[in-house]
């Protein structure tokens, strides 16, 4: 029973984790190896920016990414 429990309480928690959340603009502060999800359009339909940040001087590698097929219809049901 409670080896039922601890793992209810596990998944509980780290579904949060699983969310994607997207922005609408890119963050002009990103922590070094932080990653976010950027949809401003740049990408074409069903992908969104995934911009990675980067340590001193070195740039910021941006890379166009599929979003799901949850996140891709609730995009174009919200816009």
């Amino acid at each position: 029973m409670r080896t039922a429990l601890a793992v209810l309480f596990v998944c509980a928690a780290a579904q949060p984790c699983l969310a994607k959340n997207f922005l609408k603009t890119e963050p002009y502060f990103l922590a070094p190896f932080s990653v976010v999800y950027v949809d401003n359009g740049v990408c074409g339909a069903g992908k969104v920016l995934k911009v990675k940040g980067a340590l001193g001087g070195m740039r910021r590698q941006k890379t166009c990414v599929p979003m799901g097929r949850e996140e891709a219809s609730l995009g174009s049901v919200t816009r």
